[in-house]
């Protein structure tokens, strides 16, 4: 099975790296720009076995500051 997980920081965390873009997008032009919130992806091959949320909460987030959402890509 492949699943992506993407992981970003909580709403109510501050973004500096998001704010950054943001503040370039506007340099650049792109007035419209409100908001921009980074974060990472995983794209994982595993057997269907395994308890990919707990991999996600429990390895690949920090759960104090991060949300993850889990994709399955095939089965």
């Amino acid at each position: 099975m492949k699943a992506r997980v993407y992981v970003t920081f909580k709403q109510s965390v501050l973004d500096p790296q998001g704010q950054t873009i943001r503040a370039a997008l506007k340099g650049l032009g792109h007035k419209g720009i409100e908001d921009v919130r980074q974060g990472k992806f995983f794209e994982i091959t595993l057997d269907p076995s395994e308890d990919l949320d707990a991999i996600a909460r429990d390895v690949l987030s920090n759960p104090v500051i991060e949300d993850y959402r889990i994709e399955k890509l095939s089965s």
